[in-house]
C-alpha cells in the first residue's frame, strides 16, 4: 500500500524511489511491527485482564505452572495484527507469494483463536479436537498452494538438499506428490511451534531466529542486483548480479518480497517477547503459535527450503518428535521415554529452572540457524 503510493509520487520527489528497494522496506516493516506491538501491548493486556481472559493450566502439568493460571492469554491476536498491518503497508501487494503466506497465517490464526476460545469457555486445556485442527490446516494449505499453482505457471516443484548444490542433485516431484508434502511441512511446522509454546518466551525466541534466517534466504532467492561500473571514459554501465546463482540457491522470482513479510514477523515477535519474557505478563495462545508456525512453514515452501527448514526450525522439530515418540512408546510398550512431553517439560522434571531451559533452547536455535546458513557456503 505504501509502496504503491510512493511509486505514484516518486516522479515529483525523487528520494521516494528508496521505497522500491526491498532492503529499505525490510527495515520499515520490522520497525512498524515493533512500534505497533510496543504501543498496543500494555492496553491489550489490560483489556485481557478486565475480561478475565486467563490461561487454563493442564492439571497433569509441572507443578511450577499452577501459579501461571489466570495470566492473560491469546496475546497472539496482537502479534498477528502487528504482523499483518506492516506486511500490507510495506510489501508489493501484487505479489502472489505475499498473499499466499498471509492467507495461511491468518487462517491458522483463526483456528487457533477458536481453540483458545473453546478452552476459556469450557475452563479446561483440551480445546478444539486435534483432528479438526489438522483437517482445517490441511484444507487451507492445500487450497492456497493449488491456487498458487493455477495463477503462477512453472511453480518450482523441486526439492533441494541441504549442503548440496542444486546443479549436482535435486528431485522434481509430481504435483500430486509435492502438494501433500508441502502441506505436511506447513501444518507440521504450525503444530510444532504450538507444542513448543509451553514456557515463558520459549517459542517466540526461536521464531525470531527462524524468521531472520528465512528473511536472508528469501532476499537472496529473489533479488537480482544492478551493480554500477564506471569505465575509463567516465561512462557508467550496469551489471546484473544474481545473488541466488552466487549462493547456489534456487532462484524464485518475486520471493524477495517475503523478506519483508519475515521482517514483520521479527518485529511483531520482538515486541511480544518484551512482555512474554519470564515472568510472562501475557501468553501467546494457539492463535499466535499456530499462525506463526504456519507462516514459517509457508516461508520454507515458498523459498524452496523445505528440507533445510528441518535444520532452521530444528528446535520445533525436536519438540514435535518428542511428543510423537512419547505417544508411540506409551501405546506400544506402556513405557514413557521422557518424564513428560514435550521435551522442555522433561527438563523441568529434571529440576532445570524455566529460565535456564528457555535460554539454552534459544542458544540451540541460533546454532541451528548458523548451520543452515553455513550450508550455503558448503554448496
Amino acid at each position: 500500500m505504501v509502496l504503491w503510493l510512493m511509486m505514484q509520487l516518486q516522479e515529483y520527489f525523487s528520494p521516494l524511489r528508496v521505497f522500491r528497494y526491498v532492503s529499505f522496506r525490510i527495515i520499515a516493516a520490522m520497525l512498524t511491527a515493533m512500534l505497533i506491538s510496543f504501543l498496543l501491548h500494555p492496553w491489550f493486556i489490560r483489556r485481557l485482564q478486565s475480561r478475565q481472559i486467563g490461561q487454563v493450566v493442564r492439571k497433569d502439568g509441572p507443578e511450577g505452572h499452577f501459579s501461571k493460571a489466570g495470566t492473560p492469554t491469546m496475546g497472539g491476536s496482537l502479534v498477528l495484527f502487528a504482523l499483518v498491518i506492516p506486511t500490507i503497508l510495506w510489501t508489493d501487494l501484487s505479489n502472489l507469494h505475499v498473499w499466499a503466506a498471509l492467507t495461511v497465517t491468518v487462517a491458522y490464526g483463526v483456528v487457533g483463536f477458536i481453540d483458545d476460545y473453546k478452552k476459556l469457555k469450557e475452563r479446561n486445556s483440551r480445546g478444539l479436537p486435534g483432528r479438526y485442527k489438522l483437517l482445517f490446516q490441511f484444507i487451507v494449505a492445500t487450497v492456497v498452494l493449488l491456487a498458487l499453482f493455477r495463477e503462477q505457471d512453472g511453480f518450482d516443484r523441486t526439492l533441494y538438499l541441504p549442503f548440496v548444490s542444486p546443479e549436482k542433485f535435486s528431485i522434481v516431484l509430481p504435483l500430486a506428490v509435492f502438494i501433500p508434502f508441502a502441506v505436511i511441512v506447513i501444518a507440521g511446522m504450525s503444530n510444532a511451534v504450538n507444542l513448543t509454546d509451553g514456557l515463558d518466551g520459549l517459542a517466540i525466541g526461536p521464531t525470531i531466529v527462524a524468521a531472520a534466517t528465512f528473511m536472508i534466504l528469501a532476499y537472496g532467492a529473489g533479488t537480482i542486483l544492478s551493480v554500477p561500473e564506471t569505465l575509463a571514459d567516465g561512462t557508467t554501465v550496469y551489471h546484473t548480479f544474481n545473488i541466488a546463482e552466487y549462493l547456489k540457491l534456487p532462484h524464485v522470482p518475486g520471493v524477495n518480497e517475503l523478506a519483508v513479510f519475515a521482517a514483520a514477523i521479527i518485529g511483531a515477535s520482538v515486541g511480544f517477547l518484551w512482555f512474554n519474557g519470564y515472568p510472562a505478563q501475557v501468553f501467546m495462545g494457539d492463535v499466535g503459535s499456530l499462525a506463526l508456525g504456519g507462516a514459517l512453514g509457508m516461508l520454507a515452501v515458498l523459498t524452496k527450503n523445505e528440507l533445510l527448514s528441518v535444520i532452521i526450525c530444528g528446535l520445533f522439530v525436536v519438540e514435535a518428535l518428542s511428543v510423537i515418540t512419547q505417544t508411540l512408546s506409551f501405546k506400544l510398550t506402556g513405557k514413557r521415554v521422557f518424564r513428560m512431553a514435550p521435551i522442555h517439560h522433561h527438563f523441568e522434571k529434571l529440576g532445570w529452572h524455566e529460565v535456564k531451559i528457555v535460554v539454552r533452547f534459544w542458544i540451540v536455535s541460533v546454532m541451528l540457524a548458523l548451520i543452515a546458513l553455513t550450508s550455503l557456503k558448503v554448496r
